[in-house]
């Protein structure tokens, strides 16, 4: 899909961060805690597994999948081993995308507000935000756990809103994911789909602004001269 002519709308306020694949290149380890997990009921987690449940939250994945493999763990307790695969990962790992943390911190000067809405555990947020030096850098941060539903439903964002006391169609999120476009459109608000590896291949028809990567942001969202 082609990127849309760059033009900022006068009404954007708030632009608002998914993390994973956005900030932190952390698809990859996702994918690998999920493996691990499964690998101990001997359960192969292969690419083709893993595209099904990107921006979904842990509890909606171990809840499919265990459905899915007939596992006998209670979802809550697949979630557990998965979280803890994943912050040893991300400890270990620290992997930020191009523009990090730079073009986060710009945007205040430019006159946004910054959020982030992750579909991730606070403790997960918490540990990635330390790890690119970005725990100060956003106003408001919600996780998926803190919301009745996960991407591809509103609710993540909707709530970043309310927090923000401004209207959905004021904020810009910027996603990797289809489900993560998805949630967003669905709340009201425009979408900028930065693609990591991991997605590069899904379907981002709908998006308002299809971009390379983080640094052509500020140049997205500046209106021409």
């Amino acid at each position: 899909m082609a990127s849309r002519p760059y033009a900022r709308a006068p009404s954007i306020e708030v632009v608002v961060f998914d993390m994973d694949g956005v900030l932190n290149d952390s698809e990859p380890l996702g994918m690998e805690a999920m493996r691990r997990m499964l690998a101990r009921h001997a359960i192969p987690y292969t690419e083709a597994d893993n595209q099904e449940f990107i921006g979904r939250t842990t509890l909606d994945c171990c809840r499919i999948l265990r459905a899915r493999h007939r596992l006998e763990p209670a979802e809550d307790a697949l979630a557990r081993v998965y979280l803890d695969e994943l912050l040893g990962l991300l400890r270990e790992r620290p992997r930020p995308m191009p523009g990090v943390p730079e073009v986060v911190e710009r945007l205040p000067g430019l006159g946004y507000r910054v959020a982030l809405a992750s579909s991730a555990e606070p403790e997960v947020i918490g540990a990635t935000l330390d790890a690119l030096g970005l725990r100060r850098a956003f106003e408001v941060v919600v996780s998926g756990v803190e919301v009745p539903r996960g991407k591809p439903a509103p609710d993540v964002f909707l709530e970043t809103a309310r927090r923000l006391g401004v209207a959905p169609a004021r904020c810009v999120v910027v996603e990797d994911s289809r489900n993560g476009m998805l949630a967003a459109k669905a709340a009201g608000m425009r979408c900028a789909v930065i693609p990591c590896p991991t997605t590069a291949g899904q379907d981002f028809a709908e998006a308002d602004w299809r971009l390379a990567g983080l640094p052509e942001l500020p140049a997205a969202l500046t209106p021409r001269a």
